[in-house]
C-alpha cells in the first residue's frame, strides 16, 4: 500500500482555501474522480435569484409563483405578497433546521433514559451536572442514587419534546429580564415539536396567517424552541453521558490520515455511534485484528460535528469539514466512511466507488442509494462498534495508493461554558467574574462568536478566519463552534501561540492564562453552549441585566444549511446582533428584510446582518461591541492598576 506525496502547489480549486483539500483534489481530479468542484464547474450550478432572495412560492401547484419586490403585478395567484412568501420560506427554513436539532435532541433523550436504565452500554459520567439538571427540572435527590435520579430527569426531558401547554425548562435559565420580554411577547415556547408543526401549518396555501411579522413571530418562538429547548437539551445530556469537555490538544486537517493504520472516518451530528466506535477503537482484540492484516492499528478521525463531539472528549483528530468530506475519501486512504444524519452529501457514495472504501448509513432516517446500510440502536451500541469497525480492518488489505497530504495543525479545543468558569478563576474561585472585568477595562473588546458551516459558494475557510483574524486584533475574544472551528483550527488559531496575532490587551489576557484567543465550544448543537456563556456574563454583573446590553455580536461567515438560520434566529430573540455572509434568504422583500435587519431590534434587542467583505463583517461586529461599550460607559480602557494593602483593605 504506497503512500503517494502531494506536492504542494499553487491552489487552483474554486470554493477551497486549504491547500491540503486543493492539492488531493486536483490529484483525484486527474484520475476520473468527481466530487463537488466538477459539478459546479459542469453544471454551472448558479443560484435562482427568486429563490435565494425568498421570493419564489411552491407551497401549491398554481405555482411555483415567482415574485420581484416593488412590481405591484408580481404577486402570488393567490394574492400572496413578496413579503408573505419570503416570511414563508424564512419560516420553513427556520422550522427545518429547528426540526434537525430536535430530533437530534430526541434521540439523546432516548439514549439517555436508556442508559439510565441501564438498557444502553453508556454511563452517567457527570453526576454534578446530573444534579443540577435534576434541580431544574424539580426531580428529588436526597436519599437516591444516580440511577433512579437519571431515570426520572429523562422520563421529563423526554416529555417536553410532545408537550403541549407550558414552557420549556430550560427558559428559566436565560436571564429574568429576557424570561420577562419573552413572556410578555407571548414567545415562550410551549412543546418542542409543537413550534414546528404549528409553522408549518400557519406556511401552509391558504391558512389565515398571511402576516409577515406575526410569521416572524412563530418563527422566533420556533428557533428558542430550539437554541433554549432541544439543543439544550442534546448538550446538557451528552455531556452527562459522554462527560462535559475540558481543554485538551489534537490535531486536524487532511494530514491527521494514517498510512499505516485503519483509517474510519465518522462523519454526520448525533454523537451516539462516534462515541461508541471511540470506545471499540481501543480494545485490544480490535486492535490485534488490525494488526494481523498488517495495520498498526485504528485511527478514528472526525468529519463535521459528529467529529467535532469525539474531539472535544476524546481528543479524536478531525480529518476535514463539511466541504471537505468528499476530499477525505478522495485521499484513498479511508477504509470505511460511518455517517448518521446532517450535513451528509449525497455525492459521497460515488466517490467511495472510486476506491476502496465503504460508506456505512447507520440511521433509519438518512439512508443513501450506494451505500451499506447498517443500522444502529444505542442498546446495541459496542456490539454494532465492532461489527462497523471489523468491516473497516477487512478493507485495509484493498487499499490502493493513498494521497495524504502532510498537513495537520495542533488544536486546543474543549471550552465548555463550564471551562470558562474555571479557566479564570481556578477549582475554589470559579467565576466569570475576571472576563467581566477585562471586559469592563477594556483589555477585553467583547466576545464575539464565528460559527457555522462553510459553504462552496466561497473559499471555504478563508472568510471564517479573515474574519476572526479581525475580531481578535481588535481585542474580541472569539467562541467558535462546528465548521467555522475546524476552519480556524486548520489555520492554527485554535492554539495558544494564536495570541501573537491578538491585540494587546487580549494577548496579555491569553498568555496570563495560557489559552488560544479562539476557544473552540464544541458542534452545532453545542452553540447553546454560547447562551449560557451569555447569561453567565449577565448574571456576574457589570455588563447589564440582560444579553441584548453585552458587548458581543454574532456571525456565520460561510452559512448553507437551514440549522443556521435556526440558530441565527435564536440568538436574535436573545438580543443578539448576528450577521451572515454572502447571502440571505429575505432580500427579495425589501419590508421583510427591513424588519428582520431594523424594527426587530425594537422588539427583542438583537437583529440580523448580511455582509458578503469577511473584514467588512468584522468591523460591523466591532461597531456594533462598541456601542454597546458606550452604552455601558466603558467605553474608555482603564489603565491597570496595583493594589497596596491600604486599597485591599478599603476593598
Amino acid at each position: 500500500m504506497a503512500r503517494k506525496i502531494i506536492p504542494f502547489t499553487k491552489p487552483e480549486c474554486p470554493g477551497i482555501f486549504c491547500e491540503a483539500s486543493t492539492c488531493v483534489l486536483e490529484e483525484a481530479a486527474r484520475d476520473g474522480v468527481k466530487t463537488y468542484v466538477q459539478r459546479m464547474e459542469e453544471r454551472a450550478i448558479q443560484p435562482c435569484l427568486f429563490g435565494q432572495g425568498g421570493t419564489c412560492c411552491r407551497n401549491c401547484s398554481f405555482g411555483p409563483c415567482m415574485m420581484i419586490d416593488d412590481v405591484p403585478e408580481s404577486i402570488g395567484i393567490c394574492g400572496a405578497t413578496p413579503a408573505t412568501v419570503a416570511a414563508r420560506n424564512f419560516s420553513r427554513m427556520v422550522a427545518a433546521g429547528a426540526a434537525a436539532h430536535m430530533d437530534h435532541g430526541r434521540e439523546t433523550a432516548l439514549t439517555f433514559l436508556a442508559a439510565a436504565k441501564a438498557e444502553a452500554p453508556f454511563e452517567i459520567k457527570d453526576e454534578k451536572k446530573l444534579h443540577f439538571l435534576a434541580e431544574l427540572y424539580k426531580v428529588k435527590t436526597d436519599g437516591r442514587g444516580k440511577k433512579d435520579i437519571a431515570i426520572e430527569l429523562g422520563e421529563k426531558v423526554l416529555a417536553e419534546f410532545g408537550q403541549q401547554e407550558g414552557v420549556l425548562v430550560m427558559l428559566s435559565r436565560a436571564p429574568a429580564k429576557r424570561q420577562e420580554l419573552w413572556k410578555k411577547l407571548g414567545l415562550l415556547p410551549r412543546g418542542v415539536d409543537r413550534e414546528v408543526v404549528e409553522i408549518m401549518h400557519r406556511t401552509h396555501m391558504g391558512t389565515e396567517d398571511q402576516d409577515y411579522k406575526n410569521l416572524i413571530f412563530q418563527a422566533t418562538r420556533c428557533a428558542l424552541a430550539d437554541g433554549w429547548g432541544a439543543s439544550m437539551i442534546a448538550t446538557e445530556l451528552q455531556d452527562i453521558m459522554f462527560t462535559t469537555p475540558v481543554p485538551l490538544r489534537a490535531v486536524v486537517n487532511l494530514g491527521v490520515l494514517s498510512e499505516d493504520h485503519v483509517n474510519i472516518v465518522i462523519h454526520g451530528h448525533e454523537p451516539q455511534v462516534p462515541e461508541a466506535m471511540a470506545i471499540v477503537a481501543q480494545e485490544p482484540e480490535i486492535v490485534a485484528a488490525a494488526q494481523k492484516v498488517g495495520a498498526k492499528g485504528i485511527n478514528l478521525a472526525g468529519v463535521c460535528c459528529s467529529g467535532n463531539e469525539v474531539l472535544m472528549r476524546h481528543g479524536v483528530p478531525i480529518a476535514g469539514s463539511f466541504v471537505q468530506q468528499e476530499v477525505v475519501l478522495a485521499t484513498g486512504a479511508v477504509e470505511a466512511m460511518v455517517v448518521d444524519v446532517q450535513c451528509i452529501m449525497q455525492g459521497l457514495a460515488e466517490v467511495a466507488k472510486c476506491f476502496h472504501t465503504e460508506l456505512i448509513t447507520t440511521s433509519p432516517r438518512a439512508q443513501i442509494t450506494g451505500a451499506t446500510h447498517i443500522e444502529f440502536h444505542p442498546e446495541h451500541a459496542l456490539d454494532a462498534a465492532r461489527a462497523l469497525t471489523l468491516r473497516a480492518i477487512a478493507r485495509f488489505e484493498k487499499r490502493g495508493t493513498a494521497r495524504i497530504p502532510d498537513r495537520k495543525m495542533d488544536v486546543v479545543a474543549g471550552f465548555s461554558h463550564e471551562t470558562i468558569n474555571h479557566m479564570l478563576g481556578g477549582t475554589f474561585r470559579a467565576s466569570y467574574r475576571p472576563l467581566n472585568d477585562n471586559i469592563i477595562n477594556g483589555r477585553i473588546r467583547g466576545v464575539g462568536a464565528v460559527v457555522g458551516c462553510d459553504s462552496c459558494r466561497v473559499e471555504s475557510g478563508l472568510v471564517h478566519t479573515t474574519v476572526v483574524k479581525e475580531l481578535i486584533a481588535n481585542n474580541v475574544l472569539v467562541l467558535v463552534t462546528g465548521c467555522a472551528a475546524t476552519a480556524c483550527g486548520r489555520e492554527g488559531l485554535l492554539r495558544p501561540e494564536a495570541a501573537e496575532l491578538a491585540g494587546h490587551g487580549l494577548r496579555e489576557v491569553c498568555e496570563t492564562v495560557g489559552m488560544p484567543p479562539v476557544l473552540h465550544m464544541g458542534s452545532c448543537v453545542d452553540n447553546s453552549r454560547i447562551l449560557i456563556a451569555a447569561t453567565e456574563i449577565v448574571k456576574e454583573g457589570g455588563l447589564g441585566d440582560d444579553i441584548s446590553q453585552v458587548p458581543a455580536a454574532g456571525c456565520a461567515p460561510e452559512w448553507m444549511s437551514e440549522k443556521a438560520i435556526s440558530i441565527g434566529h435564536y440568538f436574535v430573540a436573545s438580543g443578539v446582533f448576528v450577521v451572515f455572509g454572502r447571502t440571505f434568504p429575505t432580500t427579495g422583500s425589501k419590508d421583510l428584510t427591513n424588519f428582520l435587519f431594523k424594527e426587530i431590534e425594537n422588539l427583542y434587542g438583537g437583529r440580523w446582518a448580511v455582509e458578503s467583505d469577511p473584514k467588512e463583517m468584522a468591523r460591523m461586529m466591532i461597531e456594533h461591541i462598541e456601542k454597546k461599550r458606550e452604552a455601558l460607559g466603558i467605553q474608555e480602557k482603564k489603565e491597570r492598576v496595583l493594589f497596596d494593602m491600604a486599597m485591599r483593605r478599603e476593598l
